[in-house]
Protein backbone atom coordinates (compact mmCIF):
# COMPACT_ATOMS: atom_id res chain seq x y z
CA UNK A 1 0.00 0.00 0.00
CA UNK A 2 2.67 2.38 1.14
CA UNK A 3 3.90 2.66 -3.17
CA UNK A 4 0.39 3.07 -4.61
CA UNK A 5 1.07 6.59 -4.13
CA UNK A 6 1.56 6.61 -8.26
CA UNK A 7 -1.37 4.78 -9.17
CA UNK A 8 -3.54 7.93 -9.50
CA UNK A 9 -1.37 10.15 -12.17
CA UNK A 10 -0.68 7.08 -14.62
CA UNK A 11 -3.93 6.03 -14.58
CA UNK A 12 -5.19 9.53 -15.35
CA UNK A 13 -2.32 9.80 -18.30
CA UNK A 14 -4.02 6.65 -19.28
CA UNK A 15 -7.36 7.65 -20.01
CA UNK A 16 -6.33 10.75 -21.32
CA UNK A 17 -4.43 8.60 -24.12
CA UNK A 18 -7.34 6.39 -24.60
CA UNK A 19 -9.52 9.30 -24.83
CA UNK A 20 -7.54 11.03 -27.83
CA UNK A 21 -6.94 7.65 -29.62
CA UNK A 22 -10.66 7.55 -29.71
CA UNK A 23 -11.14 8.76 -33.45
CA UNK A 24 -9.05 8.23 -36.61
CA UNK A 25 -7.54 10.17 -39.04
CA UNK A 26 -5.85 10.38 -42.61
CA UNK A 27 -2.00 10.24 -42.02
CA UNK A 28 -1.35 14.14 -42.86
CA UNK A 29 -3.76 16.89 -42.36
CA UNK A 30 -4.67 18.19 -45.55
CA UNK A 31 -4.08 22.27 -45.79
CA UNK A 32 -6.80 24.15 -43.82
CA UNK A 33 -7.92 25.63 -47.30
CA UNK A 34 -8.72 22.48 -49.08
CA UNK A 35 -10.76 20.78 -46.02
CA UNK A 36 -14.52 21.58 -46.24
CA UNK A 37 -16.29 21.98 -43.45
CA UNK A 38 -18.37 18.63 -42.79
CA UNK A 39 -21.78 20.58 -43.02
CA UNK A 40 -20.74 22.26 -46.14
CA UNK A 41 -19.50 19.00 -47.75
CA UNK A 42 -23.09 17.37 -46.62
CA UNK A 43 -25.91 19.69 -47.79
CA UNK A 44 -27.54 19.75 -51.27
CA UNK A 45 -26.68 22.70 -52.93
CA UNK A 46 -30.30 24.05 -53.76
CA UNK A 47 -32.68 22.86 -51.14
CA UNK A 48 -34.21 19.56 -50.53
CA UNK A 49 -33.58 17.91 -54.26
CA UNK A 50 -29.56 17.53 -55.47
CA UNK A 51 -27.77 19.15 -58.09
CA UNK A 52 -26.54 17.45 -60.77
CA UNK A 53 -22.60 16.68 -61.12
CA UNK A 54 -20.72 16.43 -64.15
CA UNK A 55 -18.21 13.19 -64.09
CA UNK A 56 -15.54 12.68 -66.93
CA UNK A 57 -12.70 10.40 -67.05
CA UNK A 58 -8.97 11.78 -66.73
CA UNK A 59 -5.56 9.74 -67.09
CA UNK A 60 -3.73 9.87 -64.38
CA UNK A 61 -0.70 7.92 -62.99
CA UNK A 62 -2.16 5.26 -61.86
CA UNK A 63 -4.82 5.08 -65.28
CA UNK A 64 -7.99 6.20 -66.17
CA UNK A 65 -10.21 7.18 -63.36
CA UNK A 66 -13.17 9.05 -63.22
CA UNK A 67 -13.29 12.98 -62.14
CA UNK A 68 -15.20 15.76 -61.21
CA UNK A 69 -16.11 19.06 -63.28
CA UNK A 70 -12.82 20.19 -61.57
CA UNK A 71 -11.03 17.25 -62.77
CA UNK A 72 -10.68 16.45 -58.95
CA UNK A 73 -10.05 12.12 -58.54
CA UNK A 74 -13.57 10.70 -57.50
CA UNK A 75 -12.77 7.81 -54.89
CA UNK A 76 -14.78 4.78 -53.49
CA UNK A 77 -14.39 3.69 -49.37
CA UNK A 78 -13.95 0.00 -49.19
CA UNK A 79 -16.61 -0.46 -46.26
CA UNK A 80 -19.18 1.18 -47.72
CA UNK A 81 -22.62 -0.29 -48.95
CA UNK A 82 -24.37 0.40 -52.50
CA UNK A 83 -27.11 1.74 -49.63
CA UNK A 84 -24.84 3.66 -47.01
CA UNK A 85 -21.95 5.65 -46.84
CA UNK A 86 -19.99 4.82 -43.62
CA UNK A 87 -18.12 7.65 -43.94
CA UNK A 88 -19.39 11.25 -41.76
CA UNK A 89 -18.39 13.49 -39.50
CA UNK A 90 -14.39 14.16 -39.38
CA UNK A 91 -14.34 11.42 -42.44
CA UNK A 92 -16.26 14.10 -44.58
CA UNK A 93 -14.00 16.63 -43.86
CA UNK A 94 -11.33 14.84 -45.77
CA UNK A 95 -13.37 12.85 -48.02
CA UNK A 96 -15.90 15.16 -48.87
CA UNK A 97 -18.69 13.02 -50.21
CA UNK A 98 -20.12 13.91 -54.02
CA UNK A 99 -23.79 15.33 -53.05
CA UNK A 100 -26.31 15.80 -55.93
CA UNK A 101 -27.27 13.70 -58.77
CA UNK A 102 -24.00 12.23 -61.37
CA UNK A 103 -24.47 12.11 -64.83
CA UNK A 104 -21.44 11.80 -67.77
CA UNK A 105 -20.29 14.68 -69.61
CA UNK A 106 -20.41 15.04 -72.88
CA UNK A 107 -18.62 12.84 -74.99
CA UNK A 108 -17.89 10.51 -72.04
CA UNK A 109 -19.23 6.97 -72.12
CA UNK A 110 -19.14 5.17 -68.74
CA UNK A 111 -20.07 1.31 -68.56
CA UNK A 112 -21.38 1.23 -65.29
CA UNK A 113 -24.18 3.28 -63.95
CA UNK A 114 -24.76 6.13 -61.69
CA UNK A 115 -27.51 6.39 -58.64
CA UNK A 116 -27.60 8.15 -55.37
CA UNK A 117 -28.03 7.17 -51.75
CA UNK A 118 -29.24 9.13 -48.97
CA UNK A 119 -26.51 9.91 -46.35
CA UNK A 120 -27.07 10.05 -42.57
CA UNK A 121 -27.95 13.93 -42.53
CA UNK A 122 -30.51 13.62 -45.60
CA UNK A 123 -28.07 14.62 -48.51
CA UNK A 124 -28.22 13.11 -51.31
CA UNK A 125 -24.89 11.17 -52.71
CA UNK A 126 -23.66 10.31 -55.77
CA UNK A 127 -23.03 6.75 -56.92
CA UNK A 128 -20.87 4.47 -59.50
CA UNK A 129 -21.65 0.98 -59.85
CA UNK A 130 -22.95 0.78 -56.18
CA UNK A 131 -19.95 3.02 -54.48
CA UNK A 132 -20.61 6.33 -53.08
CA UNK A 133 -18.20 8.21 -54.34
CA UNK A 134 -16.13 11.35 -52.25
CA UNK A 135 -12.94 13.46 -53.55
CA UNK A 136 -10.36 13.31 -51.12
CA UNK A 137 -9.19 17.23 -49.74
CA UNK A 138 -5.86 16.65 -49.91
CA UNK A 139 -5.78 15.99 -53.41
CA UNK A 140 -5.27 20.14 -54.11
CA UNK A 141 -5.20 19.73 -57.88
CA UNK A 142 -6.54 18.02 -60.67
CA UNK A 143 -5.28 14.82 -61.75
CA UNK A 144 -3.54 14.25 -58.39
CA UNK A 145 -4.43 10.22 -56.77
CA UNK A 146 -3.22 10.99 -53.01
CA UNK A 147 -5.46 8.77 -51.68
CA UNK A 148 -5.96 5.76 -53.78
CA UNK A 149 -4.60 3.06 -51.84
CA UNK A 150 -4.91 4.76 -48.38
CA UNK A 151 -6.24 3.15 -45.49
CA UNK A 152 -7.82 5.48 -43.20
CA UNK A 153 -10.87 6.35 -41.61
CA UNK A 154 -11.31 2.61 -40.66
CA UNK A 155 -10.82 1.17 -44.74
CA UNK A 156 -9.25 1.69 -47.75
CA UNK A 157 -9.69 4.19 -50.29
CA UNK A 158 -9.96 3.37 -53.85
CA UNK A 159 -9.96 5.86 -57.36
CA UNK A 160 -12.71 5.53 -59.02
CA UNK A 161 -12.04 3.92 -62.62
CA UNK A 162 -14.66 3.56 -65.41
CA UNK A 163 -14.95 -0.32 -64.95
CA UNK A 164 -15.58 0.24 -61.38
CA UNK A 165 -12.55 -1.91 -60.44
CA UNK A 166 -9.22 -0.83 -58.40
CA UNK A 167 -7.10 0.94 -60.46
CA UNK A 168 -4.72 -1.34 -62.03
CA UNK A 169 -1.12 0.35 -61.15
CA UNK A 170 -0.61 2.00 -57.52
CA UNK A 171 0.61 5.49 -56.88
CA UNK A 172 4.75 5.94 -58.23
CA UNK A 173 5.91 5.95 -54.22
CA UNK A 174 4.43 2.29 -53.85
CA UNK A 175 5.86 1.18 -57.07
CA UNK A 176 9.55 1.88 -56.80
CA UNK A 177 12.11 -1.32 -56.27
CA UNK A 178 15.09 -1.74 -54.76
CA UNK A 179 17.99 -3.25 -57.42
CA UNK A 180 20.25 -3.66 -54.72
CA UNK A 181 21.24 -7.51 -53.47
CA UNK A 182 19.58 -8.77 -50.77
CA UNK A 183 17.15 -11.57 -49.47
CA UNK A 184 14.10 -11.08 -51.12
CA UNK A 185 12.09 -9.68 -48.19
Amino acid sequence: MRNRWWAVPVLAGAAAVLTACGTSSPPSSPPASSAPAASSSTTPASGPSASTVTISTRSTSIGTVLVNAQGHTLYWFAIDTPTKSNCNGSCATYWPPVIGKAVAASGTSLPKGFGTITRSDGSVQATYDGHPLYTYAADTSAGMTSGNGLNVSGGLWWAMTPSGAKPSATPSPSTSTSSGGGYGY
